[in-house]
């Protein structure tokens, strides 16, 4: 399947709203979000923080859109802020989507964002409709704009240390067709139980300015 890494973190505000959400996270890791701007073909909007290594963490809510009744994300994130908001999910970047459309049996979804500051950035993502379903399993992005206008760079001084997953480890690894955490550089995967809310991304821990941070 080619190359792939930690890209980012989704986290989808609950019902205090997307500003809310965004100053609550960034109070308890000590640092501010950045306005990411709007995704009109998925009918949602994100604010985002850069992390240490290239990858980043993104809040994002879902607009009064007929994008976000249709597109799997924004149906996807619309669900979660629904259910009270948290975790959406994690995504993995790839160089190459052709692989992942072969086996998936479908075509990646185009999706751009602009940024406040004019810049259309455009990417391809797919899975996100067996990370609804599944909620353990990480969906697939390729970025189509350069990469110095990744949102992860330049990066920062926060570091993110461990996710804590509940599901099963051999599930993802078949899914991906290698060891997951082959592919977090410096990460733990820690896998737990599904609960009574089922499987899916439940935690991640940091390491901040004022120390260890873990958002639930």
């Amino acid at each position: 399947m080619g190359t792939m890494r930690l890209d980012h973190l989704s986290y989808a505000a609950g019902p205090e709203g997307l500003a809310a959400c965004v100053q609550r996270l960034g109070a308890n890791l000590g640092a501010a979000f950045v306005d990411g701007g709007i995704h009109p073909s998925f009918g949602t909007r994100n604010f985002v923080l850069p992390l240490a290594g290239g990858c980043y963490l993104e809040a994002v809510e879902a607009l009064d859109h007929p994008a976000a009744d249709t597109a799997p994300f924004g149906v996807a994130v619309r669900g979660r802020s629904q259910a009270g908001g948290g975790w959406l999910g994690w995504v993995l970047a790839v160089d190459d989507m052709a692989p992942i459309e072969a086996r998936l049996g479908r075509a990646a979804a185009a999706g751009r964002r602009r940024r406040p500051d004019g810049f259309d950035l455009r990417w391809r993502q797919i899975g996100v409709k067996d990370s609804t379903s599944r909620p353990q399993l990480p969906f697939f992005i390729q970025w189509d704009s350069d990469p110095s206008q990744h949102p992860g760079a330049p990066g920062s001084a926060i570091e993110l240390i461990r996710l804590q997953i509940a599901g099963d480890a051999r599930t993802v690894e078949q899914h991906l067709g290698l060891d997951p955490q082959d592919l977090l550089d410096g990460v733990t995967l820690d896998w737990s139980t599904p609960g009574a809310d089922g499987s899916g991304l439940i935690a991640a821990e940091f390491i901040t300015a004022a120390g260890p941070v873990r958002l639930d």
